[in-house]
């Protein structure tokens, strides 16, 4: 809807530019609206007069003025008031609202959707995980927000590619390795000889004995032949590695995240990039030598201290494949990336942006864009719980969906800023109680399911019939439910600007509650205001109204990746 204000500025603007002969910008127009958030002042209010008071060395209140009495006649703006120093006040029509609800019955899951990305290539990098274990409950906060952000750029017209990136090779998946064989050859970890960074969960027991059985293991598009031979390292590293990464993917499919693409840490090494990236960034001559190590000079990019590239031991850093990683990102053509990825990346956003800045290949200053996200406290009974006992010293993301189901899990570590700490409470997420969030969002599409098959008891629902019936619509309560609803659109794509899947659950939310009190709603002497009435034009209008508020809150729950069942 705001769009209808929008258009009606800008026909105001050119109609001044024209009139007067001034020179007035339009790209200012569309980030001076907004919401009110008192419906006495209105629906919407732009600043943009404030905005221009400078350039056009007059009042706001003045401009306004002006904008005004140049605004193109609109049967769906009712009125323009102006407000303190030159705010704008937008009142929209009925037909307005009444228009927004066809619109949602009309594009159905597609409600909320634009093409504003024009099918602009984007790939989004979340979990990410090195093949070392079970998946954990931060690995789980990363694949609720990276799906749900791919799930929205979907939704704004980007072409999606979702990938994880995962590590093959290096110091973890040795540990791994010695780890898996000291098993094999009966060793626990009780016994002086464990490794020091050995890996102590009961999956490692699973993975030796399926080796010790010759087991064949299928990851991403590779199969994996246990050998069973004790002595040989390379089949135990790969079969575990394998083993793991299966695992992960039995993990992600519980949760319904699913991926495009998965790249591995040992091809830039293996392609030869990495030693590609070297070269080209010492022959931009942006590399030195010292005390036996070769630098980056990533300070000449805004990075706060240079970085070294190659150990004075030999091997280069974890630094150096990312860089490889990232240039080969622009090459397959993703001009917009966004990295979902745990707070302890922080210092990795510098000196990556810097390292790529270094290769001059065109890649601006900024990219890629970054979503980290805080630690994950799971609560029971008020304490903190700690363990898992197959993973040996923490939470499994699968420990959570058995305990609270996919849902839950998935609204839980979404809902929440990613940059915030969130405490998990598997109390409050196995509740059947308006307290839970997840579940008061599904209760209310569940319950306008009830509502629309009782009413198909009498006669079938006739969604086009009911849709002639709409301006009966016209009481307060009616207006608050049609507010929100008609806010989801702008709500899609402030998820996506602002990589904020957690604003789309707190309108859901918002949504729910709507549509809880208009349900519950009482008259002035207290008595329910019913639904189901034998009055059959209001019926039907209120049905159509709840319908909408149906699709949208299952279109919002898609977006996060959640079901929206018909009955609880």
């Amino acid at each position: 809807m705001k769009n209808i204000i929008e258009s009606a500025l800008n026909g105001a603007v050119q109609a001044l530019n024209s009139n007067e002969n001034l020179n007035i910008p339009t790209d200012k127009i569309a980030s001076s609206i907004e919401r009110t958030r008192d419906v006495a002042h209105g629906d919407f209010a732009s600043n943009l007069a404030m905005m221009l008071a400078r350039e056009l060395k007059s009042s706001p209140r003045q401009i306004a003025e002006k904008l005004i009495a140049a605004l193109p006649s609109n049967p769906l703006i009712e009125k323009v008031d102006i407000a303190g120093a030159g705010f704008m006040n937008f009142t929209l029509s009925k037909d307005a609202y009444y228009n927004e609800l066809n619109d949602v019955m009309l594009q159905q899951d597609k409600y909320g959707h634009n093409d504003s990305a024009n099918g602009m290539k984007v790939q989004v990098e979340f979990v990410s995980a090195n093949p070392t274990g079970p998946l954990h409950v931060g690995h789980g906060r990363g694949a609720a927000v990276g799906d749900s952000l791919a799930r929205i750029m979907a939704a704004n017209g980007y072409d999606v590619t979702k990938e994880f990136y995962y590590n093959d090779a290096g110091a973890q998946i040795d540990n791994l390795t010695l780890s898996v064989k000291s098993r094999i050859d009966g060793v626990t970890p009780d016994d002086a000889s464990w490794p020091a960074d050995g890996y102590r969960g009961d999956y490692i027991i699973e993975i030796a004995n399926d080796f010790l059985a010759k087991k064949t293991v299928i990851a991403d598009d590779r199969s994996i032949v246990a050998s069973g031979n004790a002595n040989d390292l390379e089949n135990i590293r790969e079969f575990a590695v394998a083993y793991l990464r299966h695992e992960q993917d039995l993990d992600l499919q519980a949760f319904d995240v699913k991926f495009d693409n998965f790249f591995l840490e040992s091809s830039v090494y293996k392609d030869g990039s990495v030693d590609n990236v070297v070269e080209t960034l010492t022959n931009n001559g942006f590399t030195y030598e010292e005390d036996g190590a070769l630098w980056l000079r990533t300070t000449d990019f805004g990075d706060d201290k240079d970085r070294v590239m190659r150990k004075k031991e030999g091997g280069y850093t974890y630094f150096v494949p990312d860089l490889a990683y990232h240039r080969n990102k622009w090459e397959r053509g993703f001009k917009r990336v966004v990295n979902e990825q745990g707070a302890d990346h922080h210092g990795t956003i510098a000196r990556v942006r810097a390292g790529l800045q270094a290769l001059n290949t065109g890649i601006p200053k900024g990219w890629p864009d970054y979503v980290l996200h805080q630690m994950v406290l799971v609560m029971r009974d008020g304490q903190e719980v700690k363990i898992s006992k197959r993973a040996g010293s923490y939470v499994t993301l699968r420990d959570l969906i058995d305990e609270v189901g996919k849902d839950a899990t998935r609204y839980f570590l979404v809902a929440r800023k990613p940059d915030s700490q969130l405490q998990f409470d598997i109390d409050l997420a196995r509740s059947q109680s308006s307290e839970n969030p997840v579940y008061y969002i599904q209760y209310a599409h569940a319950r306008i399911c009830s509502l629309l098959d009782e009413r198909s008891k009498t006669a079938e629902f006739n969604v086009e019939a009911a849709k002639a019936n709409v301006a009966r619509l016209d009481s307060h309560l009616d207006y608050d439910v049609m507010r929100v609803i008609s806010r989801f659109p702008e709500m899609v794509i402030s998820a996506n600007n602002n990589n904020a899947p957690h604003l789309i659950a707190a309108y859901l939310q918002e949504l729910a509650g709507s549509v809880h009190s208009y349900y519950n709603a009482k008259d002035e002497d207290g008595k329910a205001i019913r639904i189901l009435t034998d009055d059959a034009t209001l019926q039907d209008a209120k049905l159509y109204l709840l319908a909408s508020a149906k699709q949208v809150i299952a279109n919002g729950l898609a977006l996060l990746g959640l079901s929206a069942p018909n009955k609880m």
